[in-house]
């Protein structure tokens, strides 16, 4: 089947209660990893891809790997441009046949960041595209995009409310406590924040940096209207890790196929463990059909 938009999988979660897992996507093995894993747990997924993915993958190269995943994969997914920064580069996405964009203007003043947002957004939605905004800064480092602790700011309900309303954005990232790859000690969600977030917007609100998060945290936040959770460290940390327990054990081992198939394995299992823990297992024929 062909791409779906992100804001049809999120309106079908946000009305049965649960997230749907977004995947960054880097090469092949790991596309074939989350496909896989969404395909066994019968559950809708996103791919994302970063701005740092597609300079190392190449966009056309990225758009035609998960065009051809989406059209063989028995699950709906949906193609977004992860953490994008400019107007140009959501256009270039949009054209390369992704099904939504994430415009992150969080760096900006909020009237430059609704701005930008909206003018996506206009540009987006004539082709059925869905677009998701950031207010608040997420700590930690998304690729290029780089935030210091000391300065991630958390997001305001009552700006979120003028956000979505200015912006036309149909999902928003918020900033609750999360950061961007390793934790260094556990990770202290604002729940409160959340719930009066939840209750100033209407459109399904994300997260960002949900690696490394323990599971009770997760499942509350899911719980207070979360409804797209996105992981890459945890995915990362799976392959590098398979592929240092193949070589240690067999330093002989040349075949690629082989070390990368074990890591592929690796990836998979994590994949599969946080789509159960979102709650997505066995939603793909309600967020969108089975597939092919």
């Amino acid at each position: 089947m062909a791409f779906v938009a992100v804001s049809d999988l999120l309106r079908a979660a946000d009305a049965d209660g649960y997230a749907v897992g977004a995947f960054n996507l880097n090469n092949l093995e790991i596309l074939q990893a989350i496909i896989a894993a969404a395909e066994a747990e019968q559950a809708p997924v996103i791919i994302q891809a970063t701005q740092g993915g597609i300079k190392y993958g190449g966009l056309d190269y990225i758009a035609a790997m998960a065009r051809v995943a989406a059209e063989e994969a028995r699950v709906p997914v949906a193609l977004n441009l992860d953490h994008g920064t400019s107007f140009e580069q959501a256009v270039r996405c949009i054209k390369a046949g992704f099904s939504a964009v994430m415009v992150d203007g969080s760096k900006l003043p909020f009237d430059e960041n609704a701005a930008l947002v909206k003018k996506v957004v206009d540009v987006a939605h004539a082709v059925g595209v869905s677009v998701e905004a950031e207010l608040g800064k997420i700590g930690g480092t998304e690729d290029n995009i780089t935030v210091s602790q000391r300065e991630a700011l958390m997001t305001d309900p009552e700006e979120a409310a003028e956000f979505v309303a200015r912006s036309g954005a149909d999902a928003l990232a918020v900033s609750i406590g999360t950061a961007h790859g390793v934790y260094q000690g556990e990770p202290k969600l604002d729940f409160a924040r959340l719930q009066e977030i939840a209750r100033a917007v209407s459109i399904p609100l994300v997260l960002h940096g949900a690696s490394g998060v323990p599971d009770g945290s997760i499942r509350e936040a899911v719980r207070l209207g979360i409804r797209k959770i996105n992981i890459d460290t945890e995915i990362r940390l799976a392959f590098a890790g398979s592929l240092r327990e193949l070589l240690a054990r067999d330093a002989g081992v040349y075949d690629p196929r082989e070390i990368l198939g074990t890591a592929r394995e690796a990836m998979q299992k994590v994949v599969q463990e946080k789509i159960r823990l979102f709650g997505a297992s066995g939603k793909a024929r309600s967020a969108g059909g089975a597939g092919r």
